[in-house]
Parts: structure tokens; C-alpha cells; sequence
């Protein structure tokens, strides 16, 4: 075994690991760190990673040989060749000196392995003052309903073919938020349902895929989504109604839960603090 669970647990201020992201706080273990670092031999899919949705290889893997693990600090980098490449060094620390050593070891690892990208992420805790970067957010079906939509907001398949069709233009002008991605997956038949919302028989809002995942220890898990509205269209509550629809699907079709990551002060971080979500803790990110 190459992680100790007494260093490890003190400086897990924050429920992310790295590759997988987020995770719910009951699953963390020593074995989830371990299994990063198994997959990164493999260059696979860990069998709870929500990207194995997607299909193809890992494009993030751990530098299992490159890890510093001692008492009151754990880096740990990884690499993704993806566009011009990065390297993150995960710096779970109580202190100060853990982010300027990770920095100092990413700069290193993006030179040696010819990547353009040098970043530190720095888990912080829920009691975090100040807090910048993201926050990590749990909604948890088991504490209470999430009531049905009203008739304002469909699967894509639901409507009427002429407003199915304007799905398209609105997948690209959204593409920045991903639904360029989602639009191909769908038409491709490769993911679950996306919830829509429309105003003048037009799609403005959409929120998906909708599909559920088994995590590190078996209970479903409702996957994150892409969610988008146009900027026009904002201010009418569609962004509210949208994600209640999203949770009233992830409840009814047996998820335990949800987690999400929300950009601190923005307008889904201020959507899921107004719905109640519990707050994990928060990631910052920095260049090295």
C-alpha cells in the first residue's frame, strides 16, 4: 500500500481526489487513492469514474512516481495531454508550504514532460473565509421530495419536431458551456436524456445528460450535467426550473445523491445555496 490513512485523512480538507474530481465524503478511503494510482498503470477507467461515461481512453492519469506522501502534506501530480497539455499537482496540506513545494514540482513535471500548463489545486474546507475558485456542493435525495416540473420544461424528445429543431442553434450558441459536446452525443444516441426548457416554441435552456452511476461504494449517483441558458432568456427562473427538473429525475429514478461544482458567486453557486445544497468545501486553482 503505498498511502497511510493517518497521514492522508488530517489533510483532506476538501472531498476531491484526483482524476475522479469530487467525490461524497462516505466514499473517501485510503483505497480510493490507491485505486488512482492503479489505474494510472493501466491508462483505464476506474469502474465509478463519471468520465468512463464518455467512452474512450483517461486522458488524466496520476504521476504515481512522482508523488510526495508524508506526514501533514500529500501531492499529488497528474498529467493530460489534452490540447497543449498540463500538469496539476494536488496539494493537500494544512500549511502554506505544501502549496509552494507543489508549485515548485509542477513547473518541474510540465517541463520534463513537455506540456504547456503548470497548475496547483488546493483543496479548502467549508468553513473556508473568503473563499475563491469553486465550490463543491451535495444534494442529497434521501432528506426530502424534489417535486415534478410543470409542463415548461421537457426532454428534447417531448416537444414538437419544430422545436426539437432549434435545439441545433442553441447547442452552438451555448457551445462554451459544453452544449456543442452534448448536442453530438446526442445525436450520436451516446448519452441520456436532456432536459429542455423553451420560450416562443424555442429551446432557451437545457440541462443533461440525465444518467445515474454506481460510486466507489455502490450507491447511485446522479452524474453532473451540462447546464446553460441563454443570456437573453435569463432572469425568468428557467435556470431554477431547469435544475429542480433535473433533481425531481435524478430522485425519481433512484439516486442517492448529487454533487456539483459551482464557480463561488456565480449564478449557480447563488441558484444551489438558495435550493439548500450543503456545502463540501471549496478547489482553487492556480498557475504554478
Amino acid at each position: 500500500m503505498f498511502f497511510r490513512w493517518d497521514w492522508l485523512r488530517p489533510v483532506l480538507t476538501a472531498p476531491i481526489v484526483p482524476t475522479l474530481g469530487p467525490v461524497h465524503p462516505d466514499t473517501l478511503s485510503v483505497g480510493l487513492f490507491e485505486d488512482v494510482l492503479r489505474a494510472a498503470d493501466t491508462g483505464g477507467f476506474l469502474p465509478y469514474d463519471k468520465d468512463r461515461r464518455w467512452g474512450g481512453e483517461k486522458d488524466e492519469r496520476a504521476l504515481r512516481e512522482d508523488v510526495v506522501h508524508q506526514p501533514g502534506r500529500t501531492l499529488v501530480p497528474t498529467l493530460t495531454r489534452r490540447g497543449r497539455g498540463a500538469v496539476k499537482v494536488f496539494a493537500y496540506g494544512l500549511h502554506g508550504s505544501a502549496v509552494e513545494e507543489a508549485a515548485e514540482l509542477a513547473a518541474k513535471l510540465a517541463s520534463v514532460h513537455d506540456v504547456a500548463r503548470a497548475r496547483v489545486v488546493r483543496p479548502l474546507g467549508p468553513e473556508t473565509a473568503h473563499p475563491r475558485g469553486t465550490r463543491i456542493q451535495l444534494k442529497d435525495f434521501t432528506t426530502g421530495p424534489c417535486p415534478a416540473p410543470d409542463g415548461s420544461v421537457r426532454p428534447v424528445a417531448a416537444w414538437p419536431t419544430a422545436v426539437q429543431e432549434t435545439f441545433a442553434p442553441f447547442a452552438e450558441a451555448m457551445a462554451a458551456d459544453g452544449l456543442a459536446f452534448l448536442h453530438a452525443r446526442m445525436q450520436a444516441g451516446r448519452c441520456g436524456p436532456v432536459l429542455t426548457a423553451t420560450v416562443d416554441d424555442r429551446i432557451v435552456g437545457a440541462i443533461g445528460p440525465m444518467e445515474i452511476q454506481p460510486d466507489a461504494i455502490g450507491r447511485p449517483q446522479l452524474l453532473p450535467q451540462y447546464f446553460a441558458v441563454l443570456p437573453e432568456t435569463r432572469g425568468q427562473g428557467l435556470g431554477r426550473a431547469l435544475w429542480r427538473a433535473a433533481m425531481h429525475w435524478g430522485q425519481s429514478h433512484g439516486a442517492a445523491y448529487q454533487l456539483l461544482q459551482t464557480e463561488v458567486g456565480g449564478p449557480s453557486d447563488h441558484l444551489c445555496q438558495t435550493e439548500g445544497l450543503t456545502s463540501l468545501g471549496f478547489t482553487h486553482t492556480t498557475t504554478a
